[in-house]
C-alpha cells in the first residue's frame, strides 16, 4: 500500500503543477500516460476513492487538452469529459474544466452562411433551389441543437456547483436561446414544406411566402442574439479565429507561427482601416513562398493561410487547390496554357497551392520542356485585371531549389515580396518526439518512457541529412510501431488492453537484417576475421580513440577533433571492403555515425561526360553515403593529367562536402599505395584529410587454407585432411592470384566440378558422397 501512495501522491504533484500553467500548454500525451500509470495501479488497489478522484481529474485535464490540439470537441473529448465528470461531479477542479471546455465548444453561429433570399419575382425553380438550401441549413443546425442543449445543460450543472452564478445565469440564457431555436426550427421547416408545395408554376401562396420568410428572418434575429451571448460566455477568448489557433497548436516553428501572426495583424489592420474609408493605392500580396525541406508542414501552412484569408474576408472562399507540375504542363505546344489556365480559375476566390514548385523550370531543359510556358502564363494572369487580386498562389519546395527557381524568373518573383517569404526549418528531435507521440495518440495508443527513448534514438539515426522527412518520417515510424505490436499481438493471440493500446520499446526496435551475423558487434566481427592482425590493431586504435574521446565529452573534458577518413593500400583480395563495412558497423554502435552502412563507389560513380555534372553526380553519391562509410575503390583513377578529365572535379567536389559534413561522413580511399598517394598530393584539401593509412597484405598460405576451410564449411560441404594438405602444397608451389577472394571462386569452382562428377558417376543418391570436395575438384 506505501508504493500505491506514493504513487497516488506523485500523481496530485503533477496535477497540482499542471494546474498552475495555462490550459493551453497541457500536453495530451502526458496525461494519457499518467492515466495509463494510474489505470495499472488500480488493478492492484481495492481502495480505489482517492484513485477514482485523480483519474476524473486526469480525464477532465486530458479532455481539454485534446480539444486544443484537435481545435473541436471529437468524441474522444466528449468520453473523456463524460466520464471525468460522472464518476466526480462534487469535484471542484473538474467543474471548473466542464465550464471552461463547454464555454469554448459551443459554436459562434448556429449557421455558417446567411440564408438563400427567396422573392417574389424568382421563377418556381429558382424558389425551389433557395428553399431546399434552406431547409438543407436548418436540418444541419436542428442535427446538433440537441447536443448543444446537453452541453449547455452540463454548463449550467457544473456553474452551480461552483456557486459561479453569473456563469450559472449565462448557461441558463443560453439554454433558452437554444429552445428557442429547436422550436422555432420544426416551424420554419413546416413552414418551408408548406410554400413549396404552394408553388405551381407562375403560381404561390403569398401567404405561405411570408410565413416562410418571417421565419427566415426570426432565425437570423436568434442567431445574431446567440451570437451576441457566445462572445460574451468566455471572458478569457483571446479573440483570434480558428485557423491561428490550430496554427499555435501545431509542434515547433516558434519563428513561422511569430511571422504568421504579425501578417495576419496586418490584414486584420487593413481591413478595419477600409472600414473608415482609408485604402492602400498597392495593396499588400496575398501570394506567398513556403520553403523547407520534407514534412515540415507547408501543405498544412498553405490550408491555414487559405482558412486566415477567408476568415478575415480577404477571399470569398477558403478552398484550396493543391498542384504539382503534373497538374500544369502538357505534352504538346498550347496544352500547357489550358491546362494553367483551367487550374487558376478552379482556385478563383480561394488559394491555389503549388507544391515544388521550382521543378517547373529545368536547368538544361529541352525544346519539348514547357515548364516555362506554365511559369509564364501564372505571371500574365497574376497582373491581368481578370485574375489579379481574387486568388493568392502559394509556391512551396526546397529552400535552394526555391531560390535558384526565383531568380530564374524575375517576373515571378516580383509578385512574391521578400516580406512573403516563409522558411519552416526542420524539427528538433524533442519536437520529432512530440509530433510521434501525437500520431500516437491519434490512433489511440501511448507511449510508454522506454518507448520514448528507443523512438529518439531511432529518430536520431535516421535524421542524417535534408532529405530526411521530418514529421512524415516519425509518422512512418509510428505507423510501422503500431503494425510490429498488432503482428507480434496477432501471431501470440494476446488481446489485452495494453497491447491494444501501448507502444513499447520493443515496437520501435528495427527488425535484424538477415546479413548481420547472427547479431554479433562490429568488433566481434572484426575479430573473427582471418588474418590481417596489423589491419585489425590499426582500426582497434582508431575505435578506441573514438571511444575514449566520447567518455570524456560526456564527462565534460576537452576533445580532440575525431578525424577517421582512411586511407586502405593493398591488392585485390585482401579484405579492404570487408573492413569497411565493418568499420562503419562499430563506428554506428560506438554512436558516432547514424546508419553505419557501406556505400562503395568508383570512378563512375563520380566522373560525368561534360561541365557541371562531375560535381552533382558527386554530391549525389556523397548523400547515399551520410551517416555511413563512403568506400571509393580504385580511388586514384580520380585522378588523371588529362586537361579534359573531369576526376579533379569529383575530387575538388569530394573536399568540400567532406568538410560540410564532417563527422556525418567517413570516406576511405582504396588501392595500390602508390597511385593512391599521387592523388592525396594533387590536391592539399585530401591531404590534411587523410591522416590515417591502414596497408592491407597479402594473406599467407596458410591464411588462405583457412579461408578456403570457411568457404566449404559455409556452402555445405567437406574435405578431408589429405585435400587440405595437397592444397597446401599446390598454393605454396603457384600461389593463386586474387588472394581472399580467390578462395571463394576456387570453393565455388570446386562445388560445380563435383557435382559433374557426380552425375557422371551416377552417384546423385550416394549420401555424404554429396557433401565431399574431392582435390580434382579443385582446378589448382
Amino acid at each position: 500500500m506505501n508504493g500505491e501512495n506514493t504513487r497516488n501522491t506523485s500523481l496530485e504533484e503533477k496535477i497540482a503543477e499542471w494546474r498552475r500553467k495555462p490550459y493551453e500548454t497541457w500536453r495530451e500525451q502526458e496525461l494519457t500516460r499518467a492515466l495509463a500509470e494510474l489505470d495499472n495501479a488500480r488493478l492492484h488497489d481495492d481502495e480505489r476513492t482517492d484513485m477514482d478522484k485523480i483519474r476524473a481529474r486526469l480525464l477532465a485535464m486530458a479532455a481539454v487538452a485534446r480539444s486544443h490540439r484537435k481545435q473541436s470537441m471529437d468524441e474522444k473529448v466528449q468520453q473523456r469529459i463524460d466520464a471525468a465528470w460522472s464518476n466526480a461531479a462534487d469535484d471542484l477542479f473538474v467543474a471548473e474544466l466542464v465550464v471552461y471546455l463547454i464555454a469554448v465548444s459551443l459554436p459562434l453561429s448556429f449557421f455558417q452562411a446567411a440564408f438563400p433570399r427567396v422573392r417574389e419575382t424568382d421563377h418556381s425553380q429558382g424558389r425551389k433551389k433557395s428553399i431546399a438550401g434552406a431547409v438543407e441549413m436548418m436540418s444541419g443546425a436542428a442535427e446538433k441543437t440537441q447536443q448543444w442543449l446537453v452541453r449547455i445543460k452540463e454548463y449550467e450543472k457544473a456553474a452551480k456547483a461552483l456557486q459561479n452564478e453569473k456563469a450559472a445565469a449565462a448557461g441558463k440564457q443560453g439554454r433558452m436561446l437554444l429552445q428557442q431555436l429547436d422550436e422555432l426550427l420544426i416551424m420554419a421547416r413546416q413552414a418551408a414544406a408548406d410554400y413549396e408545395a404552394s408553388i405551381s408554376g407562375i403560381y404561390f401562396s403569398k401567404e405561405k411566402h411570408n410565413a416562410f420568410t418571417a421565419c427566415l428572418q426570426e432565425l437570423e434575429q436568434l442567431n445574431a442574439q446567440w451570437k451576441a451571448w457566445r462572445s460574451q460566455l468566455n471572458e478569457n477568448s483571446d479573440g483570434e479565429i480558428d485557423a491561428l489557433k490550430a496554427l499555435d497548436a501545431m509542434v515547433g516553428l516558434a519563428e513561422v507561427k511569430e511571422k504568421v501572426h504579425r501578417y495576419y495583424h496586418y490584414l486584420f489592420y487593413q481591413r478595419e482601416r477600409s472600414k473608415h474609408g482609408f485604402h492602400l493605392k498597392t495593396e499588400q500580396s496575398l501570394n506567398m513562398i513556403l520553403t523547407g525541406n520534407p514534412g515540415t508542414g507547408k501543405t498544412a501552412l498553405a490550408r491555414l493561410l487559405a482558412k486566415i484569408y477567408h476568415q478575415l474576408g480577404v477571399l470569398p472562399r477558403e478552398d484550396i487547390v493543391e498542384v504539382n507540375r503534373s497538374h500544369l504542363v502538357g505534352a504538346y505546344v498550347g496544352q500547357t496554357e489550358e491546362k494553367t489556365m483551367a487550374v487558376i480559375q478552379e482556385a478563383v476566390g480561394g488559394v491555389l497551392f503549388i507544391d515544388e514548385a521550382y521543378s517547373l523550370s529545368r536547368e538544361n531543359a529541352g525544346g519539348n520542356d514547357y515548364g516555362q510556358t506554365a511559369v509564364d502564363t501564372l505571371v500574365a494572369a497574376l497582373t491581368s485585371e481578370e485574375y489579379a487580386g481574387r486568388l493568392a498562389v502559394v509556391l512551396a519546395g526546397y529552400p535552394e531549389e526555391m531560390r535558384r527557381f526565383l531568380w530564374s524568373n524575375p517576373g515571378l518573383r516580383s509578385r512574391f515580396p521578400e516580406s512573403n517569404q516563409i522558411h519552416l526549418p526542420d524539427y528538433s528531435v524533442d519536437e520529432l518526439v512530440e509530433i510521434a507521440e501525437h500520431v500516437a495518440l491519434e490512433n489511440d495508443f501511448t507511449l510508454t518512457a522506454d518507448a520514448i527513448n528507443e523512438l529518439r534514438e531511432r529518430i536520431e539515426r535516421e535524421k542524417v541529412d535534408e532529405s530526411f522527412g521530418n514529421a512524415r518520417a516519425v509518422t512512418n515510424i509510428v505507423m510501422d510501431a503500431i503494425f510490429q505490436k498488432g503482428a507480434l499481438s496477432g501471431e501470440a493471440k494476446q488481446w489485452t488492453k495494453e497491447n491494444f493500446t501501448v507502444l513499447d520499446k520493443h515496437s520501435f526496435q528495427q527488425p535484424r537484417s538477415p546479413g548481420d551475423s547472427e547479431g554479433k558487434s562490429g568488433e566481434e566481427q572484426l575479430r573473427e576475421l582471418i588474418g590481417l592482425e596489423r589491419v585489425k590493431e590499426k582500426v582497434n586504435m582508431l575505435t578506441s580513440f573514438v571511444r575514449i574521446q566520447k567518455m570524456r565529452k560526456e564527462q565534460g573534458l576537452p576533445v580532440i577533433p575525431v578525424q577517421l577518413h582512411s586511407i586502405f593500400t593493398g591488392p585485390p583480395g585482401t579484405g579492404k571492403t570487408t573492413v569497411a563495412r565493418l568499420y562503419g558497423k562499430i563506428l554506428n554502435e560506438l554512436g558516432l555515425l547514424k546508419r553505419g552502412h557501406l556505400v562503395v563507389a568508383g570512378r563512375s560513380d563520380f566522373v560525368a561526360g561534360y561541365v557541371g555534372q562531375t560535381a552533382i553526380k558527386t554530391k549525389r553519391k556523397i548523400k547515399e553515403a551520410l551517416g555511413g562509410v563512403l568506400f571509393i575503390d580504385e580511388a586514384y583513377s580520380l585522378y588523371t593529367k588529362g586537361e579534359q578529365d573531369f576526376g579533379k572535379e569529383a575530387v575538388d567536389t569530394l573536399v568540400e562536402e567532406m568538410t560540410k559534413h564532417q563527422e556525418n561522413l567517413v570516406v576511405i580511399l582504396a588501392g595500390y599505395s602508390e597511385p593512391i598517394q599521387e592523388l592525396i598530393d594533387s590536391n592539399p584539401g585530401l591531404a590534411s584529410r587523410f591522416k590515417h593509412t591502414v596497408s592491407f597484405s597479402a594473406y599467407t598460405t596458410e591464411e588462405l587454407i583457412e579461408i578456403l576451410l570457411l568457404y566449404v564449411k559455409k556452402f555445405g560441404y567437406e574435405v578431408d585432411e589429405e585435400t587440405v594438405v595437397k592444397l597446401r602444397e599446390a598454393m605454396e608451389t603457384a600461389r593463386p592470384d586474387g588472394n581472399g577472394r580467390a578462395m571463394k571462386n576456387l570453393v565455388e569452382e570446386a562445388v560445380q566440378r563435383q557435382a559433374y562428377r557426380l552425375v557422371q558417376l551416377e552417384k546423385t543418391n550416394a549420401g555424404r558422397a554429396l557433401t565431399i570436395l574431392e582435390l580434382d575438384d579443385f582446378l589448382i
